[in-house]
């Protein structure tokens, strides 16, 4: 009998929720959303001084992070890994002969990024997602020119999946 991946205590790519076990769990989504919200708040708080710059900084960072929680969930990383191992040999960019593995970490790049540029298009943002490869690639050995389709691939599926958000550029 095959295990279900998002049930199974023991699967280890289930993205699970480091307090509460559930699958699907995203704290980039929300460490990012809360970052974000707090330093709004506090600016916007500042106005009222240092009482109304912190009442401002955690108000901000409560609403950020559920709005960075919200993002993150609409991608959900256990299937878009299923997904693209399942069907990345098909794509035009793809090496014959390639395993999943050289291309899993440009996929999990793109779906990643889309969130952190969530409204922009690919093409706008390619200069900063190229820099940040290059840094962050972990322990890929594809040069940027290499991942690039993968990231692009992953960016446009999530792109296309999530309601609203449409940066239908094509491939």
């Amino acid at each position: 009998m095959s295990k279900i991946k998002d049930r199974d205590p023991d699967y280890k790519d289930a993205n699970r929720d480091p307090i509460t076990g559930a699958p699907g769990a995203h704290p980039v989504g929300v460490g990012v959303g809360a970052a974000g919200g707090a330093a709004t708040g506090a600016a916007v708080g500042a106005a009222a001084g240092p009482v109304g710059s912190a009442v401002g900084a955690v108000v901000g960072g409560v609403a950020g992070g559920l709005a960075g929680k919200g993002a993150a969930e609409a991608v959900n990383p256990t299937v878009e890994d299923t997904y693209w191992r399942e069907n990345y040999s098909k794509r035009p960019y793809v090496t014959a002969g390639t395993t999943y593995d050289t291309y899993r970490p440009a996929y999990r790049y793109g779906w990643e990024s889309y969130g952190r540029y969530r409204g922009q298009k690919f093409d706008e943002v390619e200069p900063e997602l190229r820099k940040d490869w290059e840094k962050t690639k972990d322990a890929s050995r594809l040069s940027w020119d290499k991942a690039r389709g993968a990231t692009r691939d992953a960016w446009d599926r999530v792109g296309r999946a999530v309601p609203g958000d449409a940066d239908r550029s094509g491939y």
